[in-house]
């Protein structure tokens, strides 16, 4: 399956089942997009004529690319497909827990997908004894699986931060005799962020998600206070001191776009000019009639949206003050191995969330819903259909994806997305598809111009 697209002056085309990038002219690129549906001399008489060129420069064209099929770089067939179905097999190991330490927040944000961290519940903290019995339960589950990964989730985890400390002090007295290494991340709004967090997060998280929205009136917009008030202010020098003490060490800035900043470039950059080079920036995720759902008519300038933030990019970088964002990580040499390209990111199977009472849901999106219940961390896994269901979520298990030139990318896409969007976890969610692959295009775009300019 081939996808060919113009963006910043490159013609590119992407064999979807190798993998293969190309850079090319126009005169390749047009042969390319003729060459499965078009006899040769039907090729030679349309590209002679439009580009005024000899047909020995045609043939030497078409020799090139069919050198490419023969090396498996063009054209190339799908022999994943038949794979899909067994590479999960039977097996039930657990790798990752996002555990809902508080079901609580100290902000009121009004686009909030955990309506203020209740999950459409009442309020409520782990206790030590839950956090503890989850940390048994993922090492007990994990076979022989070295790395384990620990989300600290919300509502707003540090308001639980004493738990948050003990639970990693008790995994951490695990990893030696279990044969175990965790991994731990934390998200927060920042406002409780002080020198002991601080301190405690350089030493023990490999991850912090640290939670702003761009521009003070962009941020503030939504993320307030319950008493209403902005919470830009309260954060931005509290994030720019942790980034300051974090050193070399992982974190990543984490926003939201909505209906109402459709330029959210804009929030990107300035978060960039803040000092910030480790950045993300989320489509919301909202009730089609909500006020700041994104439209239809959002689209375009989405995508002009992208493509300005890519071009940007490059520049910066030439400039020696480049930053990174998330959507447009890929690694087209030693990128994700099959399994992950087709499989995804393993809810409901690999990773699971824990409610504070201990209750197993697929993910943090499905946490609330009663038909989402997994079972629970003293039981295990109870409902094994609901798990069957989520094994069987992969790049090919979507009609809608077949004919999808990005679904090796986007491993089938999000689950709970779809579920939020078609009200299934087996359907699509046709509006996120459309974003990721205008970000897979310029992503892409961006690892040819470094190519080709030799970065």
């Amino acid at each position: 399956m081939i996808h060919q697209y113009k963006q910043n002056g490159y013609n590119i085309v992407i064999d979807a089942f190798s993998g293969s990038v190309h850079s090319v002219d126009d005169v390749a690129y047009d042969i390319i997009g003729m060459y499965e549906t078009n006899e040769k001399d039907e090729i030679l008489k349309e590209i002679t004529k439009k580009y005024g060129i000899t047909e020995n420069d045609v043939l030497l064209c078409l020799s090139d690319i069919e050198k490419l099929k023969e090396q498996k770089q063009l054209f190339c067939e799908d022999i994943y497909a038949d794979k899909a179905d067994v590479l999960k097999g039977k097996n039930n190991v657990i790798k990752a827990l996002c555990l809902h330490v508080a079901h609580t927040c100290n902000l009121n944000c009004s686009y909030c997908f955990a309506g203020q961290g209740k999950y459409k519940g009442d309020r409520a903290i782990m206790s030590l004894e839950t956090g503890k019995r989850a940390i048994d339960f993922l090492i007990e589950n994990s076979g022989d699986r070295k790395n384990l990964e620990v989300d600290f989730f919300g509502g707003e985890p540090l308001m639980n931060f004493e738990v948050v400390k003990e639970i990693v002090k008790y995994a951490r007295s695990k990893e030696k005799e279990n044969g175990k290494n965790f991994r731990f991340t934390l998200t927060t709004n920042g406002i409780l962020l002080d020198d002991e967090v601080t301190d405690f997060c350089n030493r023990e998280m490999n991850n912090v998600v640290l939670s702003l929205d761009g521009r003070r009136e962009v941020h503030d917009r939504f993320r307030k206070d319950y008493l209403g008030r902005g919470s830009y202010d309260v954060i931005v020098p509290k994030f720019l001191d942790f980034v300051k003490k974090r050193g070399d060490k992982s974190y990543y800035i984490r926003g939201t776009y909505t209906h109402k900043n459709t330029d959210f470039t804009n929030d990107i950059l300035h978060m960039a000019d803040l000092g910030f080079k480790e950045l993300s920036m989320e489509p919301v995720v909202c009730a089609p009639d909500d006020e700041c759902a994104l439209t239809k008519e959002d689209l375009p300038t989405l995508f002009r949206q992208y493509e300005i933030l890519a071009d940007e990019m490059i520049k910066r970088n030439r400039e020696g003050r480049g930053f990174t964002f998330y959507h447009y990580m890929i690694d087209l040499e030693n990128g994700p191995c099959i399994y992950k390209r087709i499989s995804g990111c393993g809810s409901g199977t690999e990773y699971m969330a824990v409610t504070p009472w201990g209750e197993l849901y697929p993910c943090h999106q499905f946490v609330g819903d009663e038909s989402y219940s997994m079972g629970d961390i003293w039981d295990g896994v109870t409902n094994t259909s609901l798990r069957e269901k989520f094994r069987k979520c992969n790049a090919y298990s979507r009609e809608e994806c077949k004919n999808c030139w990005a679904k090796l990318y986007c491993s089938g896409g999000c689950a709970a997305n779809a579920y939020h969007a078609a009200g299934d976890i087996g359907k699509i969610y046709e509006y996120g598809c459309e974003l990721f692959k205008k970000r897979m295009e310029c992503a892409i775009m961006i690892q040819v111009d470094k190519a080709v300019k030799g970065l």
